[in-house]
């Protein structure tokens, strides 16, 4: 009898010590290092629900007004919808441009105001570059921003805090064309539409070579009966609701 209570003992302890261990792994997982679907309130969100066939294209926006505008004359062609995620030093010269993304439908996202890398910002310079950026496409077009893409990718908790607080949900990518570094359009489609999966937000710039690319994107999507929709769409409760 006394064995059979020591054994249960042992049994409760090693299982009492599993669970511990299992919590305190858990409370030091980066909030921003999990790649999930519709994020919490302060983690990032990488894609959208994987059982739709809803993707999104998402274009960083400081540079190349001409070809923004081009891309968005093509998506308007081929009846898509994309994601512009526009830099507030940008935005504040391309007025016109901005208005042209809005009037085509499409949805605006902010990138910060001066392209700098957030994770080495404090929690207030943070704030500032997302809350200048915001302001100031809402006085040049009236569209209130909701979400923000930090650039290069770079954040950090007091990123997500700032983003928090100030109404954004922040995202990343799930593919990225990398086309601000490789001019080739091959690459560039290969990278945007290899291993397609509904949910995904692929990341891309507005360069020549990757206007030249959006085309044969866009028709790959027909193809595989991807439809093209924004960000906010992609990663909506209500696009989880409805599969």
């Amino acid at each position: 009898m006394q064995i059979i209570r020591r054994r249960i003992t042992l049994i409760t302890n090693l299982v009492l010590v599993a669970a511990f261990t299992a919590v305190f792994a858990v409370s030091f997982l980066p909030q921003k290092a999990l790649p999930i679907y519709g994020g919490t309130d302060l983690s990032a969100v990488y894609y959208g629900n994987r059982d739709t066939d809803k993707v999104s294209l998402m274009f960083n926006v400081y540079e190349n007004s001409e070809v923004v505008e081009k891309i968005v004359d093509l998506l308007d062609e081929r009846g898509a919808k994309a994601t512009f995620f526009v830099g507030g030093c940008w935005a504040d010269d391309n007025g016109k441009t901005l208005n042209k993304i809005i009037a085509s439908g499409h949805e605006i996202g902010n990138h910060g105001y001066f392209h700098k890398d957030h994770k080495s910002l404090d929690y207030e310079k943070n704030r500032e570059e997302i809350y200048l950026t915001g302001v100031i496409v809402k006085a040049l077009c009236g569209a209130e921003l909701k979400l923000f893409a930090p650039p290069s990718g770079s954040f950090s908790d007091d990123t997500l805090q700032a983003a928090y607080d100030l109404g954004y949900k922040v995202v990343m990518w799930s593919k990225d064309t990398i086309d601000w570094r490789d001019g080739d359009k091959a690459k560039i489609v290969s990278r945007a539409t290899k291993n397609l999966t509904g949910g995904d937000l692929i990341l891309m710039h507005p360069k020549t070579h990757t206007l030249a690319a959006l085309a044969e994107i866009i028709e790959y999507c027909e193809q595989h009966n991807f439809k093209l929709v924004t960000v906010s769409e992609n990663i909506s409760a209500e696009n989880a609701q409805n599969t």
